[in-house]
């Protein structure tokens, strides 16, 4: 009776060994060619950083620490205030006691010294500044407990799921995390912001230059000077998070996103981006459908001071492809709503562009009102009408 008792158990622990490993097998990520792009990584993703279109993932949605790269969103938050009129590239930034006091990569601000809002974002996209995005963060909000609110407000805009930060510059703090994922969303949606690789792939510069005491810039990112088209965006390191990077290149029209979470050491997470874009660039291609500016046909808006509207693209359109792949089987359709109503803002979502490949949809593109349109006074709607009547 034990011996049989003893046989099922082992023929049960057997069982159980092969189901494990074929689960293990199952979440083993592949890239489409079959390989394991990022093979030493925690977690991994490769995005078209145009259309979000995922190439190839691994835990992607695992909840891990970012570490420094964390400052994507402060930059992001910091390049948006730019641009709407909030700050001036050339305005200056105080350093606090508390920011002077940040440990880690810093460019050692000292309490109250100033440095305009330009050398700021240097010291943060190349040094990786504890100090200066702190400091950046109290200068936008008022103190770095306003910022980083802020900061999960945009996360949740960008529909970053996995992500909730704690600090503004990835210090070691509980209840701050991210994902491969989400860092790869907001990374997009700093590229939409040009000026900012500026910062990111420059390899050297200079703070303090003209000072007794000037102090030599070298981008932690390294791929931005060994690797052909790679221009950011941001490195990260605690023992707790290990080496980590959210990396982007681009070649031939097509720019691509690379982040990888917990790396053993650098040479190791700079081959993995590496092969990844290797990859990308190998394998894909963009087809532009349509580029800003282009006409895609007009809308009706009702009741609104013009009662038809030039739809004209607010983005470049296009789709990620295989190389390769026949492209003649490529058709796009708009689908917008018949009519209107008035007011409409400029950029608000007002129909979409959907992609297909033979009979299958292989995506969806957004599009918005191209301005804003208010709505028309009753005069000019009876003027339309009685217009209308004798036509």
């Amino acid at each position: 009776m034990k011996k049989r008792i003893m046989a099922s158990f082992m023929t049960l622990c057997i069982l159980l060994s092969l189901l494990a490993s074929t689960a293990l097998a199952e979440e083993t990520p592949k890239a489409a060619g079959g390989t394991d792009l990022a093979p030493s990584a925690r977690s991994a993703i490769l995005m078209d950083a145009d259309t979000g279109t995922v190439i190839y993932e691994k835990n992607s949605h695992d909840q891990l620490p970012p570490a420094s790269i964390t400052k994507i969103m402060t930059m992001l938050l910091t390049i948006e205030a730019i641009d709407s009129g909030k700050l001036k590239l050339t305005d200056k930034v105080r350093t606090s006691e508390y920011a002077a006091s940040m440990g880690g990569s810093q460019i050692f601000l000292e309490p109250g010294e100033e440095m305009t809002v330009d050398d700021m974002l240097k010291g943060i996209a190349m040094a990786s500044g504890n100090d200066a995005s702190v400091a950046m963060a109290e200068k936008i909000a008022g103190s770095e407990e306003a910022f980083v609110q802020l900061m999960n407000e945009r996360a949740k805009e960008l529909g970053m799921k996995d992500t909730h930060f704690a600090n503004c510059n990835g210090l070691p703090v509980d209840n701050h995390y991210s994902s491969a994922h989400d860092i790869a969303v907001m990374s997009r949606e700093l590229l939409k912001h040009s000026g900012i690789t500026k910062y990111t792939g420059a390899y050297q510069d200079y703070l303090r230059k003209d000072s007794e005491k000037p102090f030599w810039l070298v981008n932690t990112n390294k791929l931005v000077r060994f690797y052909e088209g790679a221009d950011g965006l941001k490195t990260g390191y605690t023992s707790e998070a290990k080496f980590c990077l959210s990396a982007t290149a681009s070649k031939d029209g097509l720019r691509v996103v690379s982040v990888v979470l917990g790396e053993p050491n650098t040479k190791t997470r700079n081959s993995e981006v590496s092969s990844m874009f290797d990859y990308a660039f190998s394998q894909y291609t963009m087809k532009a459908l349509y580029k800003a500016g282009d006409l895609l046909g007009s809308l009706k808006i009702e009741k609104g001071e013009v009662a038809e509207l030039p739809l004209n693209a607010t983005q470049n359109y296009s789709v990620l492809m295989r190389k390769g792949a026949k492209s003649n089987d490529i058709r796009h359709e708009l689908l917008v709503a018949k009519e209107l109503k008035a007011p409409i803002k400029a950029g608000q979502s007002i129909g979409k562009l959907v992609v297909y490949q033979g009979n299958d949809v292989i995506k969806e593109l957004d599009i918005q009102a191209p301005q804003d349109v208010n709505k028309a006074g009753w005069w000019k709607l009876f003027k339309r009408t009685t217009s209308n009547l004798f036509d």
